[in-house]
C-alpha cells in the first residue's frame, strides 16, 4: 500500500521568523524543502504528504501553496489565516481558490490563555470554515485539553484533528489527566488524531519504542482505527530521530492490526479527512 504523511513542514530558515527553533534544536536551524523530503518518502513507500504551517502568517500559507503547485506529491496544505479577524471569511475564500488548500491551523500551544480556543472571536473564525469544507488542526498541550473538549462540543459538524496526540508528557511517563481528557475529546466522532510528534515529546537522546506504547495504545482505544492518521512531523522530528525511525515506530505499533486497518492509518484516513 502507498502511504500518506499527514503532517510535515517546509521552511526557509530565518532566525527571527523561526525563533521557536531554539539552540537545542540546532539540527533544524536550516532550510527544509521538498527536494530533501522526497527521497525520504520514496524510501519508505510514502507517496504523498500534507504540508502544515509552522509560521503564523499568510505569507507562510502562500509559500506552502506555491510549493504544492510545483510538487505534485504535496497533496494538501494546512495553512494559517487569522481566524479572529473580521475579514476571515474573505481571507478563507481567497485561499480556497487554490485546490490544495485543505485546512487551517493556529499554534494554540503557544497561547498563554489555556482557554484561548473558547474566545468568541476565535470560535467565529471556526464557524467560517464550514462553508468551504475546510478542516482544522488542533495543536494544544495537555493543560489545554479541558478547554479543547468544550471547544469541539460547539462544532459537531466541523472536521478536527488533534496534532501530536496533544503532546503528552512522554519523557516523564505521565498518563493522567491526559488519557482521560483525550478520551473525552475522542467521544466526538468528528475528531481524529495524528500519530505524530512523539519522539520530540520523549527524551531526545535516549528514547526507546516502549516509551510510546501506552500513548499509542490509548489513542487506538479511544479513537479507533478509522480516526487515526500517520504523520512524521518532519523535519522537527530530526532533533530526536530521522524520518525512517519515526516511520518505524508506527510500523511496529500497528503491525499486529489487520491489513485493512493498517491501510486506514497509513493512507485512507488522511485522504478522507483532507479530501486529498
Amino acid at each position: 500500500m502507498d502511504r500518506i504523511d499527514s503532517h510535515q513542514h517546509f521552511w526557509r530558515y530565518h532566525p527571527v521568523k523561526d525563533a521557536w527553533i531554539t539552540e537545542d534544536m540546532a539540527a533544524i536551524q536550516r532550510d527544509f524543502l521538498p527536494s530533501q523530503l522526497k527521497p525520504l518518502m520514496d524510501a519508505h513507500r510514502v507517496s504523498g504528504c500534507v504540508a502544515v504551517q509552522a509560521d503564523q502568517s499568510e505569507m507562510e500559507t502562500l509559500f506552502l501553496l506555491e510549493l504544492a503547485e510545483q510538487h505534485p506529491f504535496i497533496r494538501g496544505v494546512v495553512g494559517w489565516v487569522d481566524l479572529q479577524a473580521p475579514d476571515v471569511a474573505d481571507r478563507l475564500a481567497h485561499f480556497c481558490r487554490f485546490p490544495k488548500f485543505k485546512g487551517v491551523r493556529h499554534i494554540v500551544q503557544g497561547e498563554q490563555d489555556p482557554r484561548f480556543l473558547l474566545r468568541p472571536e476565535f470560535m467565529a473564525g471556526i464557524e467560517a470554515l464550514a462553508p468551504h469544507g475546510l478542516t482544522y488542526d488542533i495543536l494544544v498541550k495537555p493543560h489545554q485539553l479541558e478547554a479543547t473538549a468544550e471547544f469541539v462540543a460547539n462544532f459537531p459538524g466541523q472536521p478536527f484533528v488533534i496534532d501530536h496526540l496533544a503532546k503528552p508528557y512522554m519523557k516523564a511517563a505521565v498518563h493522567e489527566p491526559w488519557a482521560t481528557q483525550l478520551a473525552d475529546i475522542a467521544a466526538y466522532g468528528n475528531v481524529c488524531c495524528k500519530l505524530s510528534g512523539m519522539v520530540t515529546e520523549a527524551d531526545w537522546a535516549a528514547w526507546k519504542p516502549a516509551d510510546f506504547a501506552f500513548y499509542i495504545q490509548h489513542v487506538f482505544a479511544v479513537f479507533g482505527p478509522h480516526r487515526v492518521l500517520f504523520g512524521s512531523d518532519w523535519p522537527v522530528c530530526n532533533v530526536a530521530a530521522p524520518y525512517g525511525e519515526v516511520v518505524g515506530i508506527v510500523e511496529r505499533a500497528i503491525d499486529h492490526l489487520p491489513p485493512y486497518e493498517q491501510e486506514l492509518i497509513w493512507h485512507t484516513n488522511a485522504v478522507d479527512f483532507y479530501h486529498l
